[in-house]
């Protein structure tokens, strides 16, 4: 696990060793993704075959997607190589879920170098991109087994979701947007939005809520350089974690998916 290009890796045909590509929890990331990293790292190959890393490769192409979207153009750090391990089983303790407290949250990131300033800013990637009902389901219909909605859901934004994701038989290719105001742009409506009570997930909304994230909501929400200025840094912090350097630790992968 690590900026290490190790998402990119799928399991080898028979295998009952799955990757982290294949885990429960990534099974929603869309192929286009790893289309357009193949893509990106085949012309790369042509030009300067053998340099540049799978997981270089992802960090400039998140980059550029970010960018395109209307986000910051930031420095991307260069010159990690790709991991040689990639495991469904290591997936779901190294990841926020859906339904995370703030607690969990916090303590996550924490063992990642990462600050609580560090989870809201980066949490607020969340301004772009989509979740399947099953993420959020239980606000809608059985918060925490009460039989009842989540409390700090909009009542509107219930009505809608409710409409798109039956508690019961409903399609499960439906999803809904992460930011309902502005979805197909990267900005810091994220922000307004959970302080209207539009967050989409669960642990989205808990930011701001809890007293020790609710400040730093309310900081973003209404300047959007300065969200930008913290995601660019806060990329960088992530994007050094897990690097590997050099043959003893890391390869460089001609083709990402192979391991």
């Amino acid at each position: 696990m690590g900026c290490d290009g190790s998402i990119l890796v799928s399991t080898k045909p028979g295998s009952k060793v799955l990757t982290e590509r294949d885990a429960d929890y990534n099974k929603d990331l869309r192929i286009e993704g790893f289309e357009s990293v193949t893509k990106a790292k085949a012309l790369v190959e042509s030009k300067c075959p053998g340099v540049v890393s799978c997981a270089d490769v992802l960090a400039i192409a998140t980059r550029d997607f970010i960018h395109l979207a209307g986000g910051p153009y930031y420095q991307v750090r260069k010159g990690r190589w790709d991991g040689k391990i990639s495991l469904a089983s290591n997936v779901a303790s190294n990841i926020p879920k859906a339904n995370s407290t703030v607690d969990h949250l916090v303590t996550l990131f924490n063992s990642k170098g990462l600050t609580i300033e560090d989870l809201v800013v980066l949490s607020g990637a969340h301004t772009i991109g989509y979740a399947h009902c099953k993420h959020f389901l239980e606000r809608l219909y059985n918060y925490h087994s009460t039989k009842q909605p989540d409390p700090s859901i909009d009542q509107r934004l219930l009505k809608e979701l409710r409409m798109q994701c039956p508690q019961f038989g409903g399609n499960i290719d439906i999803v809904a947007p992460f930011d309902v105001t502005t979805p197909f742009l990267f900005d810091h409506a994220y922000y307004a939005n959970l302080e209207a009570k539009l967050g989409l997930l669960g642990s989205d909304q808990a930011l701001a809520m809890d007293p020790r994230t609710k400040g730093i909501v309310q900081g973003l929400k209404t300047d959007k350089q300065k969200f930008f200025q913290a995601f660019a840094a806060a990329m960088d912090k992530m994007g050094s974690i897990g690097v590997k350097r050099g043959r003893t630790h890391g390869v460089k992968r001609i083709d990402c998916s192979v391991s």
